[in-house]
């Protein structure tokens, strides 16, 4: 069986969104319309069936969900479990954010610091962990993207074995390896990988964002008195049934975890040769950066919450979030602030991209719309050409969700 590459994207399409708004119209219909004209005309266009395509809306004028599912898909409803990759982003986002408002982290503090109330620095101090510009890199830069720390991930064009990122190659010949934040640094210190000194570039990095998930397990294990991972805060703080908006969200960290919560979706890879049906998956590659599970009900009840400071964020962290952009961000570059994205007309939020599956929130707090959007699908024929299509699917149907429910 072929082995997975891991890709995470962040691709948008800056959609232009129609006005208007007729009380009498029936949204449910015209959302079903247009979630299976869009659904069909990528069908049509790739040449091969598409599992399903699936958006979850809520807003002032109801909350609506929609499902088209093709003919090689399986029926799923808004409390199917699927994994939402780099949307877990925004989530640790909230969690850096939340410590910030604890007084637990300061955004500027630079990662060599010391975790404040402690003389036990944010990151490891050992040789390994002497990466490329560490003493310059802040807390806000990583959540910003403008840290200039190399995607181990994801980027095979300064370090890479056999043509493979190191987290490809490992998954595809030791698929139960228990990865770790430490053995990313260490390739990075080893190598001398860098995109460039703090602010002065815009790279998307998913290992920026697992030096973040270690911030967070350290700083968390210093008050609590014992060790205490990444997942643990976000079940304490952010999500767990103690917390101000509980989710039966999960961010697993070992490798042996991998199966879905039932009822799950299988996502779907089509190759050149094969098709291939993927839901189990060694997620400690992607702590911090990808590792999420939950349902779009879940992602709904999260962005909405988050997005309208109804959750643990008070509303100046929450306008932080949405609007603070590091230098480096241009407009062409997405919009990235902390953790979150704007689509222009439809809202803040993120997606995310993991084998065989495709996802999206978003939430406007002009018209306290929010839109999830699912599609449990890759193409990778072809050198990946139409790949951008089906991440460019997403932002299609929650613009048009947006509008045929009349705004």
């Amino acid at each position: 069986m072929k082995k997975l590459k891991i890709i995470s994207f962040s691709l948008f399409l800056l959609a232009s969104l129609g006005c208007g708004k007729n009380e009498n119209q029936d949204y449910q219909s015209n959302l079903d319309k247009a979630v299976r004209n869009i659904h069909n005309s990528l069908q049509k266009e790739l040449k091969t069936s598409i599992p399903s395509l699936s958006v979850y809306v809520v807003s002032p004028k109801g909350t609506l969900f929609s499902t088209i599912t093709g003919a090689n898909g399986t029926v799923i409803n808004e409390n199917t479990y699927f994994r939402f990759a780099s949307n877990t982003k925004n989530f640790t986002s909230t969690a850096i954010l939340k410590m910030m408002q604890d007084g637990w982290l300061h955004l500027d503090d630079e990662i060599t610091e010391m975790i404040p109330g402690t003389n036990i620095p944010y990151t490891p101090d050992g040789a390994d962990w002497n990466f490329p510009n560490k003493s310059q890199i802040t807390i806000r830069q990583l959540l910003q993207h403008n840290a200039g720390v190399y995607d181990i991930t994801n980027d095979a064009s300064k370090y890479n074995i056999n043509g493979q990122t190191y987290t490809e190659y490992m998954l595809d010949n030791f698929p139960d390896h228990q990865f770790s934040t430490s053995e990313y640094v260490k390739i990075l210190t080893k190598n001398s990988l860098t995109y460039g000194a703090p602010n002065t570039v815009y790279h998307y990095s998913n290992t920026g964002y697992s030096i973040l998930s270690e911030i967070i397990s350290r700083i968390y294990s210093q008050k609590a008195g014992m060790n205490k991972t990444y997942s643990n805060y976000m079940y304490d703080y952010i999500v767990g049934p103690g917390t101000k908006v509980p989710l039966k969200i999960k961010f697993p960290e070992l490798a042996s975890d991998k199966q879905l919560p039932a009822p799950y979706v299988k996502g779907l890879i089509k190759y050149d040769s094969h098709d291939e049906f993927t839901n189990l998956k060694n997620t400690s590659a992607h702590i911090g950066e990808g590792n999420g599970i939950g349902t779009m009900k879940m992602l709904s009840e999260y962005i909405r919450s988050i997005m309208k400071a109804e959750n643990v964020l008070n509303a100046s962290s929450v306008k932080l979030m949405r609007t603070n952009k590091g230098p480096a961000t241009t407009p062409e570059q997405h919009n990235y602030s902390l953790g979150c994205f704007y689509i222009p007309g439809v809202g803040y939020g993120h997606n995310g991209a993991t084998e065989g599956y495709l996802s999206m929130m978003l939430y406007d707090p002009e018209t306290d719309f929010s839109v999830v959007v699912l599609m449990p699908f890759w193409d990778l024929r072809n050198n990946m050409k139409d790949f951008p299509k089906c991440i460019n699917t997403l932002n299609a149907a929650a613009a048009e969700a947006k509008k045929v429910v009349g705004y």
